[in-house]
């Protein structure tokens, strides 16, 4: 069969067009993705790091889709260091540029749509709004909505501590409300009992001094002495014995149990630090700076290398302010910080002359209390927000729980034992057999056992 003379021709205008097409393709794979779910995941993942405009510990996101190649990012953002170790340029000028950081490896945390949908994001942030502003219409027009919406996702990190604490705080609290008034109830029916027995034994002493015939004395004194009415009257003097006792027990028991808790305790610290900023504002995760809490005991107080990883780059605060927290107020606190690790900011390099900060503790517990927070933090899976409260959204951190031995116990009678650990599967098994429970809470497993907690 003759091809036709036009074959060639076809071929090559086929090939151009592919051609044309190719860089289309790398360059605009991010349009296909997802603004509004892109922008979740950049303020999960990236946000710590990255911001649109401006350095931060990595470099700026925003018009990146437009520099680099969608390939070529998603190399990067699954796995820098893999990149860099090829001999990739872009990756190495990058990576020295930014005081060799290694960045996150994100090849088993995101897929390639997630990917996608940042890239979206990144690109036209615009759409992303756009794409809210009818969901937060229909919030608006429900009311029941926000308080749902409110309830997971102001709270999103503490998802499973917010459940616990509703649970725990209210028993503690009925607790000593109950006692409170069982007391007082206790207070007032003797002090009646004490009314009543002074009015009937003063009645029962006038009624036998007419009696008797007795004017002299009643002349004298129209009522019969108080002190008498004790002395001769023993059940008088059991109820005022008890009165007195109840009462006195009732404020030495209230004394005696808000020795050693600082509940609200709220102290300034030498450089201020704002969890509302750095946890709420910016969602850095807790365990990104205390990350001894996964692993130790302790979770310690984080270098202040770690402030600094960010801070090399940070050097004013750029976001929302009060009339007490001013923008001039925290530019003070980051050269405060600047001049106790002995950074120069002008020429971008440590003076080696360095100031030690003394931080107040906030949450103490008695040196005879064991806690270990790796255990709750990583195997029982508890939220930092359980103990400490909504972090996210404080100014200046307070102690949140009472951390008293009673909230602690609370909290092991209804907290359910984490059985997806493999460590608990199968004494999980047994127990959950033995009391016909699908659901264990940590006091049946042991955990109310006083060696768990006491040295």
């Amino acid at each position: 069969m003759k091809k036709s003379r036009n074959y060639k021709g076809g071929s090559w205008r086929a090939l151009w067009l592919v051609a044309m097409l190719f860089p289309i393709y790398l360059f605009g794979q991010d349009a296909s993705g997802d603004p509004a779910k892109g922008k979740d995941l950049f303020k999960a993942n990236c946000a710590a790091c990255h911001k649109l405009e401006g350095k931060l510990v990595g470099p700026p996101l925003g018009g990146v889709t437009e520099k680099k190649s969608a390939e070529w990012l998603h190399k990067w953002i699954k796995n820098s260091q893999a990149l860099i170790a090829a001999g990739d340029k872009d990756a190495i000028a990058i990576f020295e540029e930014y005081n060799k950081v290694p960045m996150l490896a994100y090849e088993s945390i995101l897929s390639d749509e997630d990917i996608n949908n940042v890239l979206a994001y990144v690109a036209d942030p615009a759409k992303a709004d756009a794409a809210a502003a009818p969901a937060k219409a229909d919030a608006a027009a429900a009311p029941a909505a926000p308080a749902a919406g409110d309830a997971t996702a102001g709270a999103a990190p503490a998802a499973t501590g917010d459940a616990a604490a509703t649970t725990t705080a209210p028993v503690k609290e009925t607790s000593n409300k109950s006692l409170a008034i069982v007391l007082f109830s206790a207070s007032v029916l003797l002090l009646a009992l004490l009314v009543f027995f002074v009015v009937k034994a003063n009645r029962e002493v006038k009624k036998l001094a007419k009696e008797n015939n007795n004017e002299e004395y009643l002349k004298q004194s129209k009522y019969y002495p108080l002190w008498n009415v004790f002395v001769k009257n023993k059940i008088i003097t059991a109820c005022l014995i008890a009165i007195l006792f109840f009462s006195s027990t009732y404020f030495a028991y209230g004394y005696l149990m808000q020795v050693g808790i600082d509940q609200g305790y709220q102290p300034i610290q030498e450089i201020h630090y704002s969890h509302k900023i750095h946890a709420g504002d910016n969602q850095i995760d807790c365990k990104f700076c205390h990350s001894a809490a996964r692993t130790s005991k302790t979770a310690g107080i984080p270098s202040l290398n770690v402030c600094m990883n960010c801070h090399k780059n940070i050097e004013e605060y750029t976001g929302p302010v009060t009339d007490q927290y001013t923008k001039e107020f925290y530019d003070g606190e980051i050269k405060k910080l600047y001049d106790a690790v002995g950074w120069d900011a002008e020429n971008a390099q440590y003076t080696g002359v360095q100031k030690p900060v003394k931080w107040t503790r906030i949450h103490n517990l008695p040196d005879h209390v064991y806690f270990n927070h790796s255990q709750h933090v990583t195997v029982a899976g508890v939220a930092c927000q359980q103990c400490h409260g909504d972090v996210q959204t404080m100014e200046v951190v307070e102690q949140h729980a009472p951390l008293t031995m009673g909230w602690c116990i609370n909290c092991h009678r209804t907290t359910n034992v984490n059985d997806a650990n493999p460590y608990y599967e199968k004494i999980h098994e047994q127990l959950a057999k033995k009391y016909g429970k699908e659901k264990l809470t940590i006091a049946e497993l042991g955990g109310l056992e006083c060696g768990k907690c006491h040295y």
